[in-house]
């Protein structure tokens, strides 16, 4: 993420409102773009087709979708970490030429490692026709293709070309969607999708390639990295599967529906926890402008000051300067989500009639709300951990709402309906409150880390 901000910077160096409302729109799409955008043409298909669909071919379209969706992004997590750090080393190095044969050789990785269960669930759990088979196969490939994708291509910081392909992916998608679904049903729904994200994920390759125009060279020199930072592909894991944890519990619960072919699912939990979701996108996305074009300006100062050995009192100015932005970003993410959560569980009844939605979800939602408060600052405070290299504090920390989420989710599904989503809201809001403590004395004793733990200068 390191180095947004200075694209971001230029954005707002047009000094008028326009710039402002332009740096806040691409770091909310930055931080946001592939879910955000798949949530909105998944829902877009899903009303267009109401009229022209049953029920059940919408929902067993849906269940492939959030399966891929949900368990891609869980098993492509160490790939991904370990990948991104290969990447940002060798950027750090000024060596581009691995960068190709790197991205080939992570897709055959993941592919190589995730095939065979992905095969096995598609071929001989799932009843369906092959066709919607093999289609299911090809969406679980294009989703895992994108999200190693995207580690590449934000390196070239093009966010504009990206905020198009995937606004242009999206929209074909719902367009042969649409189209195929009126006359093929779910396989048809399934393959129209699947074109859309195609089109997105055969358009960064080509960028990716026509940016780094080298030969296919270093195709696996990343695997070496899983022994050295075995905690950051643990992290990667795990902290993807902390976040799905409760919508798998729910699953398994009262409420839950078996789409066809055996696909599980709790449509209406799941509905309302995606729409609590986006109640963060404008925090997140003034957290993220804040962060990358304030904090990582007194973080470069504050390192730089160590590397050329300046006196202590300058480092100490520098080190009070980096730890007041952190606090500083902290409270206008508290302030602003504060506010969009208060008025937005205060509103929740005229917003579901407005969008015609399930009002038995209602409390669910009030609930998802509050949790994606905590759940966001959980991340933000990972992200601070992470600046400094602090990877097993944030396994900890990922490991800790894994457990806590999934359990307290199972124990209030078995008080009952008006307890549905409270376990997700308790499992955020403690471990938001391990997350500070953390954070709290790491900042705090963050000179002591520097100088002494870290140190790796002869004694």
């Amino acid at each position: 993420m390191a180095g947004i901000g200075f694209v971001l910077r230029k954005l707002t160096y047009k000094d008028d409102l326009m710039g402002v409302l332009a740096g806040f729109g691409y770091s909310s799409l930055i931080a946001t773009g592939p879910w955000i955008f798949t949530i909105i043409a998944l829902s877009g298909s899903s009303a267009l087709l109401t009229a022209f669909t049953t029920p059940e071919q919408k929902l067993a379209f849906q269940s492939v979708v959030v399966y891929n969706f949900s368990f891609s992004l869980v098993l492509t997590g160490p790939i991904f970490m370990v990948v991104t750090r290969f990447l940002a080393d060798q950027i750090y190095k000024k060596r581009s030429d691995a960068i190709p044969g790197t991205l080939l050789g992570g897709m055959l990785i993941l592919f190589a490692t995730q095939y065979p269960l992905v095969a096995w669930f598609y071929l001989y759990y799932i009843q369906a026709d092959l066709s919607f088979q093999i289609f299911g196969l090809i969406n679980y490939a294009l989703i895992s293709g994108i999200w190693l994708a995207s580690v590449f291509i934000s390196a070239l910081k093009a966010y504009q070309t990206v905020v198009r392909t995937f606004l242009a992916g999206m929209l074909i998608g719902m367009a042969a969607n649409v189209l195929l679904g009126l006359k093929f049903g779910e396989v048809g729904m399934l393959f129209g999708f699947n074109i859309g994200l195609a089109f997105i994920l055969f358009s960064m390759i080509a960028r990716i390639f026509a940016e780094y125009p080298h030969g296919i060279s270093g195709s696996f020199l990343f695997l070496g990295y899983f022994r050295k930072y075995w905690d950051l592909a643990l992290g990667g894991l795990v902290i993807n599967a902390a976040a799905w944890s409760d919508k798998w519990v729910m699953w398994f619960s009262d409420q839950s529906e078996t789409a066809a072919g055996g696909f599980v699912s709790a449509p209406i939990y799941d509905s309302a926890m995606f729409m609590a979701y986006l109640t963060g996108i404008p925090a997140l996305s003034v957290f993220l402008f804040s962060m990358e074009t304030d904090f990582f300006e007194h973080y470069l100062n504050f390192y730089r000051s160590l590397g050329q050995h300046l006196p202590l009192s300058t480092i100490q100015k520098r080190y009070d300067e980096m730890t007041a932005s952190i606090y500083a970003s902290s409270l206008n993410y508290l302030v602003l989500q504060g506010g969009i959560a208060l008025v937005t569980i205060l509103l929740a009844p005229r917003m579901f009639k407005l969008l015609d939605m399930d009002l038995l979800s209602l409390g669910m939602f009030r609930f998802g709300v509050l949790g994606a408060f905590f759940h966001l600052m959980v991340q933000f405070l990972g992200i601070f951990l992470s600046y400094f290299d602090f990877r097993r504090d944030i396994l900890f920390i990922s490991c800790f709402f894994l457990v806590t989420n999934g359990l307290f989710t199972w124990v209030f599904m078995k008080q009952g309906f008006a307890f549905y989503g409270f376990g997700y809201f308790l499992a955020s809001l403690t471990t938001f409150a391990v997350a500070y403590i953390i954070t709290f004395f790491k900042v705090k004793e963050l000179l002591y880390q520097t100088f002494v733990v870290k140190n790796r200068s002869p004694q």
